[in-house]
């Protein structure tokens, strides 16, 4: 390619780090040649460019919708210079080749993101010069740099200094490059595949209707290696979807500690969930990916003070969560002797008990503190996905407010004030219990759980055993409806007073009798929280 002068065709939508590597590009003898908005902005910064256009000898038309799909750019991007019959080509109709094509796509993902985008915005936002010259430039790539990503600049350019890029670094562009285009169209095959299903709802029957489009594709990056999986033998890695939610773990910073293991991983995302319930100041200590101690109070600090004391022997070695930035006062519970902490997630630490964290406690330098400042947004909106032999689950998150005004008190004897409290404090940490679960619940504070057992009589007698005589006066919690009075019977003999379930067993009227009988007061939420 000696005979031609070296040129760079630059078209970005995301203009970040552009001039300095535009400048980049000069210094090392490159004629740029570029499209409206680059142009003007390397104009702005005083880089000599060359508008599309002028190479083309035709204008941009249609408010700019074509004006590189011309035979100038994609001749210039998919000639072979030591090919013959192209050289007779290009020579015969005025083009030279492109030694690098540096081009990023217009926003779709993020445009689609903004609340009440409309379809029309949707549309313009759909790049289509911009997939040609890169998929053009990927498949040339022997011949031609396809720069797709800023990240790539600094790279780019040390390897240009040195004389050309390298045939293995040119095959690792191509593919970040096609992973871009691939990437690109499966975000719009999934935004059209949305109208369509929800198109084909509004006209169907609701019983007809689907949430879900007839296929899914699902779009991970890796952030991660992980030492291993739930056990040493297993490979695992974290990976994250493109636009995460601020409320989401993959949002959370970590600030301190040994790296975070797949199991940390999982109870951190339980954790931060439980705590996302509340508006008071709130706190959950999680094993295992269930809580075996929540609670809220009129401080931080006295939150975990309730919730470490729910089950203090399960606490060592747990993950805590907070749904409020970490104070020193509650830094120095945390920090007092014989406990041990795994990993905590909040909102945001104080700087004292940042410093507090990291100094004091035998274990402060490996405890992982993470900070997540939007993880108290709602987090509605978010699919769940669990992988099966041969195939993929897919559901709705657990995650909206049950309709209160639907619940029912189906006893003679209605809840007290303080039990009302306690039943819908009960109610919210239930639904975060692994199945079947059973929770005893007194004065905003979990003090025992029932947890995973295939017999909910069993999870009874479990958390029964957890709350001793704590649960004396206090309320039960059940994700699903008791079959039978058993279960009543267990929570009456441990002084339990009040009952929050689904309902709906064939058996109800025997479990409100036996609640009668007892003296307590039951609600009838109409709505299951199974979690398995």
């Amino acid at each position: 390619m000696s005979e031609f002068p070296r040129r760079a065709l630059v078209s970005v939508s995301d203009k970040s780090g552009l001039t300095e590597f535009a400048q980049g590009l000069v210094s090392l003898g490159f004629e740029l040649i570029s499209t409206g908005g680059t142009r003007r902005t390397l104009e702005e910064a005083g880089i000599p460019v060359q508008d599309i256009s002028s190479y083309t000898g035709f204008p941009e038309i249609m408010d700019g919708r074509v004006k590189t799909l011309h035979p100038k750019v994609h001749g210039a991007i998919l000639c072979r210079p030591d090919l013959a019959s192209d050289l007779i080509s290009i020579r015969e109709h005025g083009i030279v080749p492109f030694e690098l094509v540096v081009v990023n796509l217009y926003p779709f993902e993020e445009t689609i993101a903004k609340p009440g985008v409309t379809v029309a915005e949707a549309i313009e936002n759909i790049d289509i010069g911009g997939p040609s010259m890169v998929r053009s430039a990927a498949k040339n790539h022997a011949y031609v740099g396809i720069v797709s990503s800023p990240s790539q600049y600094e790279r780019v350019l040390s390897e240009l200094s040195e004389g050309k890029l390298t045939d293995a670094f040119r095959r690792e562009l191509t593919a970040a490059a096609f992973e871009m285009t691939a990437r690109y169209d499966r975000a719009i095959s999934d935004y059209m595949a949305g109208l369509v299903a929800s198109e084909s709802n509004s006209a169907a029957d609701s019983e007809e209707a689907s949430p879900f489009p007839a296929r899914l594709n699902l779009r991970f990056e890796k952030r991660s290696s992980l030492r291993y999986g739930e056990n040493p033998h297993q490979n695992a890695a974290f990976f994250v979807e493109p636009n995460f939610a601020p409320s989401s773990l993959a949002a959370a910073e970590q600030l301190n500690g040994k790296e975070l293991s797949y199991n940390n991983l999982l109870d951190l995302d339980a954790a931060l969930s439980i705590v996302r319930e509340f508006s008071d100041p709130a706190a959950a200590v999680l094993k295992h990916n269930n809580p075996c101690g929540c609670a809220i109070g009129a401080s931080l600090a006295e939150a975990f003070d309730k919730a470490y004391a729910g089950d203090p022997v399960s606490a060592f070695g747990s993950i805590i969560s907070f749904n409020r930035e970490l104070d020193l006062a509650t830094a120095e519970l945390l920090c007092e002797p014989g406990r041990f902490v795994e990993a905590i997630i909040c909102p945001g630490f104080s700087d004292e008990a940042f410093e507090a964290l990291t100094t004091r406690p035998k274990w402060k330098k490996n405890v992982r503190l993470l900070k997540c400042p939007g993880m108290t947004q709602s987090g509605s909106g978010m699919l769940e996905y669990r992988r099966v032999s041969g195939g993929i689950l897919v559901q709705d998150r657990d995650d909206q407010p049950d309709p209160q005004d639907e619940w029912k008190i189906v006893t003679e004897r209605q809840p007290t004030e303080q039990e009302s409290i306690d039943l819908r404090f009960g109610w919210l940490v239930c639904k975060h219990v692994k199945s079947n679960a059973i929770l005893y619940a007194k004065a905003g504070m979990a003090v025992g759980v029932g947890a995973g057992q295939m017999s909910r009589l069993d999870s009874a007698e479990i958390a029964a055993k957890k709350a001793g005589e704590r649960s004396k006066g206090g309320i039960v919690a059940s994700d699903a409806f008791f079959p039978f009075r058993d279960g009543v019977d267990e929570a009456a003999k441990a002084g339990i007073t009040a009952v929050i379930q689904p309902g709906g067993s064939v058996k109800d009227e025997e479990v409100i009798a036996a609640c009668n009988e007892h003296g307590m007061a039951m609600i009838f939420t109409g709505r299951r929280h199974f979690k398995h």
